[in-house]
């Protein structure tokens, strides 16, 4: 289980496992603001997992909502595992990343120039560009925002953290 930490102020920040979010609450660095139906047992007492804590002083951030890193799992979670030349969904063993403007003629490993693809496609366009191998992208490739992100992630956990993490993009 993951725990959404919201800064002092409520703005979201970061994802901790649900022992981080705990040490941080029994160290009275944060308190919980919202909790899964799971538990855990101490020797003495059952303790709710928290789903969202709110830490009790301001931590100084920089900016996540312009540029979230580009990685090889970032892709795949903007992309959701499909590929983006035939549709086809993958899981993240089977899958590739492909560079749009092949990297030798000058294509760098960037947000616009880099998309999941399915090991028949990638062969397909190898060194070549998608209009000159034949095929289309399904989307033109774009830099997601860490909330994108964190909604891919975790779309099953998502509805308990929903309030905290609308219109604070901007």
């Amino acid at each position: 289980m993951r725990t959404l930490v919201l800064n002092a102020a409520y703005e979201p920040i970061h994802l901790v496992t649900w022992e981080k979010a705990m040490c941080l609450v029994v160290t009275a660095k944060a308190e919980i603001v919202a909790e899964y139906d799971e538990v855990v047992r101490s020797v003495s007492r059952i303790y709710k997992l928290p789903s969202v804590v709110r830490l009790k002083s301001y931590v100084r951030t920089f900016r996540r909502t312009m540029n979230s890193r580009c990685t090889r799992r970032n892709i795949l979670l903007r992309d959701q595992l499909t590929c983006q030349y035939c549709s086809q969904r993958m899981n993240q063993h089977n899958i590739t990343i492909d560079h749009v403007k092949p990297r030798c003629h000058g294509g760098g490993t960037v947000w616009n120039n880099v998309v999941a693809a399915c090991h028949p496609c990638n062969r397909k366009k190898a060194d070549l560009t998608p209009e000159q191998a034949g095929l289309r992208l399904i989307r033109t490739p774009r830099s997601p925002t860490w909330i994108d992100l964190l909604e891919e992630a975790h779309r099953e956990l998502i509805n308990s953290w929903l309030p905290f993490i609308t219109n604070k993009t901007g």
